[in-house]
């Protein structure tokens, strides 16, 4: 086991001694773990009842929090004539398409979101090996394959989030702000996430859907929450 470091030591002492804290105090003991020279993403693991190898079983989706998460993501649109003046408009980062395609071909993926239009999408399957290992290929279910390009690139200036369940251990992870918000809005982000995750519970599932929910910082111990 590797040798924890006195900081980590010290933030470790003040997580509650009892398994899990109501949200609340898990955000509360959170924000004493804002010691670093960098303003921390906090992010949120919900472990689920869910058998993650079952189609029917798996979890995804997006929402936009109500205070963002901290980040204004780059986004990319592939489009043409008037959706790609839609888009430059609705103030995507990249617009094109050939051209485009064959920078990405090329290995560049320096950009958090990826939308096309329905016509486009013969010129973004190829991309599937770059982009879908790194979760950046466009999509009808998470709602980045569209012919809303406006709509969609400001829900994700305003930090949208997306998720999904892991193949392994059935584990939903987000992130859900920074260690910077105040202790409000950053409970108001985590409890609009979890809300959204239980209102996906599959028909699939029995018995227990949310097993355990815990947040952490980029550089904390986690914190369990009270389900």
């Amino acid at each position: 086991m590797p040798k924890q470091t006195k900081r980590m030591k010290k933030m470790t002492a003040l997580v509650p001694r009892q398994e899990m804290v109501p949200l609340s105090e898990a955000v509360n003991v959170l924000k004493k773990f804002n010691t670093t020279k960098f303003d921390q993403s906090v992010e949120i693991a919900m472990r689920l009842g869910i058998d993650p190898k079952q189609a029917d079983q798996i979890v995804r989706g997006s929402i936009v929090l109500p205070h963002g998460i901290g980040k204004t993501l780059r986004v990319v649109v592939f489009a043409k004539g008037e959706k790609a003046k839609e888009a430059e408009n609705a103030g995507a980062d990249f617009v094109g398409d050939a051209e485009l395609a064959e920078k990405m071909k090329g290995g560049w993926t320096d950009f958090d979101v990826c939308i096309a239009t329905p016509d486009m999408m013969g010129l973004v399957g190829p991309l599937g090996r770059i982009l879908g290992p790194r979760g950046l290929m466009p999509s009808p279910r998470a709602g980045t394959v569209t012919m809303e390009v406006e709509k969609t690139i400001k829900e994700y200036k305003a930090g949208k989030v997306e998720f999904r369940s892991d193949k392994e251990g059935g584990i939903v992870h987000a992130v859900v702000g920074k260690l910077s918000f105040d202790a409000a809005k950053l409970q108001e982000n985590i409890e609009a996430f979890m809300s959204y995750v239980i209102q996906l519970k599959p028909n699939a599932v029995k018995g227990q859907y949310v097993k355990t929910i815990a947040i952490s910082a980029t550089m904390s111990p986690s914190v369990r929450v009270t389900i």
